[in-house]
């Protein structure tokens, strides 16, 4: 009877499979009216993994900063930060600020949205774009720009 009971014990458990590690990065999305840059690095910033531009991705320079540029631009930095091993992205976005534009430009959502579909892992998108602090004049004159 009691070797029935010990051949009827359940059999060991298999060894719990090791969590994958997270390897991430950052992704700087540069978003103005005229270009869109994104720039992917490791989480200190100091390391840069890859790096493109909508005007690599199309011929002229009035499509530079079209959304379907940045979705290149990104689609380009996130095959080369996968092959280094990047699985997650922190995404900071950033327009040209200052006196210019405080609003990002057209690509900057299709950026996100193709570093998303590229199968990265998005923990925080923060928007970083530079705020005046009183300094200088805005372009444009007192009377504003006329069209």
């Amino acid at each position: 009877m009691a070797q029935k009971a010990a051949t009827l014990a359940a059999p060991p458990a298999a060894p719990a499979a090791a969590k994958a590690v997270d390897h991430w990065g950052i992704a700087h999305i540069y978003s103005s009216f005229n270009n869109t840059m994104v720039h992917i690095t490791d989480l200190t910033g100091a390391e840069t993994i890859s790096r493109s531009a909508g005007g690599q991705h199309v011929k002229a320079d009035r499509l530079q900063g079209t959304p379907y540029a940045a979705m290149q631009a990104a689609a380009a930095a996130a095959k080369v930060a996968k092959d280094k091993g990047i699985t997650s992205l922190h995404i900071r976005v950033r327009a040209p600020g200052g006196h210019g534009a405080r609003t990002p430009g057209p690509g900057a959502q299709a950026a996100i949205r193709m570093l998303a579909r590229q199968g990265f892992r998005i923990g925080r998108i923060e928007d970083v774009t530079p705020v005046p602090h009183d300094g200088t004049r805005r372009p444009g004159g007192r009377r504003g720009r006329r069209v």
